[in-house]
């Protein structure tokens, strides 16, 4: 037991000899303050003994997300096989009149500098500031080219074919001042912030030779938000990306980047890709009333684990001849599994890498709607028999368009990773 007592059990111990003296409130709170200041002295001084140290010591290490890092260089660019970010920006920018085939070299060289630099961890100083604490966050900057731009730079003989415009369909709504432009930029990161600044510090950087022609700006699930790696979600509530070619897949390459053998003075694209971008708006408020049964058929999936209706797990091949007790198809003949899979498109295969959006509310008669949807991106290494075919179903038979708003367009020529002497484009404006 302590030999301390409290005041409220410790035994009356004055006598007739040792009067009372009661101590007033005021000498008590006197006295507390007095100790106060004292303990505040004492603890001032601990206090900065504390900071000193932690000033002198070495830093901490970053989490596996700020440290995480991909590298610039390489076969291919970075952007197009990376893991999903959470943050992801686009843009497009117009060479500005009278710049040429020399100012776009000139700026390639310097946002392929930039790009590095940020990827590296290197560039926050020379940033906006708003990513000096952070790391690289799996940051990427992948570049392409439009079809305008080898007009500008005195390049046509050597455009693509495959940036033969994208034929409309049905679905499209499109806005052209967001959609196209000479130069376009894809730039994803693990961080917001550190997202934010290489957007900011690579328009900076654009300094007389291009102006931004349009931006946009999604998000996607945080790395380490579910209890395991799973596929992403988008706002539909759906599973979006079950059937994506897979790297490890043996005819994955051939669909997604232009082989080495490219000819016709296309070589520069060697181990590039095609990007179509679509700005696709989700009617939410319609799709909202549907039931989850609805929504289900629909989509051709389950929401809760996004296996096919046709029965087993997510990635359970769909089975579209599964039909139900009644005979009826277990996968609808509109359903978008259905309508989008490769054996009903002749093969039609590309990898989608997206990312939402949420752009606040639009008023209409019936009262505001949200301004939601996808910021679709698909990667292949033909977009006329990638993208166009696909769409072109989609746009005849598909039960989730009528849910679909396309309201942006553009169709990118990727060119492949650069040489670590090398930057973005550097085959084809020099070569």
């Amino acid at each position: 037991m302590s030999s301390t007592r409290s005041a409220r059990t410790a035994p009356d111990t004055e006598t007739a000899e040792t009067p009372r003296h009661p101590v007033s409130r005021r000498r008590l709170v006197g006295a507390a303050g007095a100790a106060g200041a004292a303990g505040l002295l004492a603890g001032g001084a601990s206090g900065a003994a504390a900071a000193e140290a932690l000033r002198d010591a070495p830093p901490a290490p970053l989490t596996s997300i700020g440290a995480t890092g991909v590298p610039f260089h390489g076969t291919h660019q970075a952007g197009i096989t990376t893991p999903l970010q959470a943050a992801g920006h686009f843009a497009a920018f117009d060479l500005a009149p009278g710049a040429g085939r020399k100012e776009a070299a000139a700026l390639l060289k310097r946002w392929s500098a930039t790009a590095r630099e940020l990827s590296e961890g290197k560039g926050a100083a020379a940033g906006t500031g708003s990513a000096l604490d952070a790391g690289p966050a799996a940051l990427t900057v992948t570049f392409g080219f439009g079809r305008t731009f080898f007009d500008r730079t005195g390049l046509a003989g050597r455009r693509p074919d495959g940036l033969a415009p994208l034929p409309p369909f049905s679905a499209d709504a499109l806005d052209g001042r967001r959609s196209d432009g000479d130069l376009w930029l894809q730039i994803g990161a693990d961080d917001a912030l550190v997202a934010f600044d290489a957007l900011r510090t690579l328009q900076r950087r654009a300094g007389d030779a291009a102006v931004l022609r349009w931006q946009m700006s999604g998000f996607n699930r945080t790395p380490g938000a579910t209890d395991r790696p799973r596929t992403a979600r988008n706002l539909m509530g759906q599973v979006d990306g079950t059937n994506n070619p897979k790297p490890e897949d043996p005819d994955f390459d051939k669909h997604v980047f232009v082989p080495a053998s490219a000819g016709g003075g296309q070589e520069w694209l060697a181990g590039g890709s095609y990007a179509v971008f679509r700005r696709i708006r989700m009617l939410l408020d319609t799709w909202d009333h549907l039931s989850r049964e609805r929504q289900e058929r629909v989509i051709g999936r389950r929401r809760s684990d996004g296996a096919p209706l046709s029965g087993g797990e997510e990635t359970t091949p769909v089975d579209m001849n599964k039909q139900l007790a009644d005979g009826s198809l277990a996968i609808a003949g509109d359903a978008h599994v259905r309508v989008a899979a490769p054996e009903s498109n002749g093969g039609a295969t590309m990898l989608r890498r997206s990312f939402s959006y949420h752009d606040g509310y639009l008023d209409t008669k019936d009262g505001p709607v949200p301004d939601t949807g996808l910021l679709f991106v698909a990667w292949q290494a033909d977009p006329l028999k990638g993208f166009v075919p696909v769409q072109r179903k989609l746009d005849r038979g598909d039960g989730l368009s009528r849910f679909l708003r396309h309201e942006a367009s553009g169709l990118f020529a990727v060119p492949g990773g650069a040489a670590e002497d090398e930057y973005v484009g550097q085959r084809l404006l020099e070569g």
